[in-house]
């Protein structure tokens, strides 16, 4: 049994992709070259291998006949983890991205993003309409992400290990640190950075007008706030993930389910 969940979970060597400020960006690709293509694209402080690989998304969307084209996002899994917080503007994240469809020539594709992943591809469907045909937008949070992280507690944390008192960056560290390879300041960073450049966003102003499926956990925070911007997208749908919260909604099979009949 474990040497068949190792099969499952095997990671193909990474391809680095550079983005433009110099940045090593580490990609993975499953599947025939000439399938239809998915980009996945993970959450904070988790990889392509802990949202997508381990929970059985690669393998469903593989076996239904695409391709899967996956980034670890800049800050982590294999790529690189700057420490400046001007490093991760949502308009960088989603550049990164579009850059890695434009060094794999993906002139057509599906993309499917899941809590931050989600939030940089609202950024990435509404640039990219002719590329794009089609969204999965998991577990979406609305305003300013991260904003209930005490950012204060983390740098005591990180600087001379002060324990954290507050219960939800106690949860967003112990995530953290359970996915091998995260670097907790550069996580700090990413927080900062998005804090101090006020990106409040998707706006749903500016929604994009492809078809979209929203998907969110019925005991997620980001619940209603998900399902507006459902409302607001022109070919916006919504579907409650039954009995899921927001960190382990990625692994349901009814989230995967839905996705693939979405897509076909």
């Amino acid at each position: 049994m474990a040497a068949l969940l190792a099969d499952l979970t095997q990671m193909p060597e990474p391809q680095r992709v550079y983005a433009a400020d110099g940045t090593r960006l580490a990609t993975y690709t499953w599947g025939d070259l000439d399938a239809p293509v998915v980009v996945l694209v993970h959450g904070f402080a988790s990889s392509a291998r802990d949202n997508w690989v381990q929970t059985g998304w690669v393998r469903m969307l593989t076996r239904a006949g695409y391709r899967v084209l996956a980034i670890d996002q800049r800050g982590h899994g294999l790529s690189d983890k700057p420490h400046e917080p001007e490093a991760y503007a949502v308009s960088t994240l989603a550049a990164d991205v579009e850059n890695v469809m434009d060094v794999y020539l993906v002139e057509d594709a599906f993309y499917i993003g899941y809590s931050l992943g989600a939030f940089v591809g609202w950024e990435v469907v509404r640039d990219l309409p002719q590329k794009i045909s089609r969204a999965v937008l998991g577990g979406v949070p609305e305003g300013i992400p991260l904003t209930r992280l005490d950012l204060d507690q983390v740098r005591a944390y990180i600087d001379d290990g002060t324990p954290v008192r507050d219960r939800t960056t106690q949860n967003y560290i112990a995530l953290t640190e359970r996915v091998h390879g995260n670097d907790l300041r550069a996580l700090l960073a990413l927080a900062e950075g998005m804090r101090e450049q006020r990106t409040i966003g998707p706006d749903p102003a500016k929604a994009p007008t492809q078809p979209i499926l929203f998907a969110t956990g019925s005991q997620d925070a980001v619940i209603e706030g998900s399902r507006a911007l459902a409302d607001a997208a022109p070919q916006g749908t919504f579907f409650t993930i039954p009995d899921r919260h927001h960190f382990n909604a990625p692994g349901a099979r009814a989230f995967k389910d839905a996705a693939l009949e979405f897509l076909a």
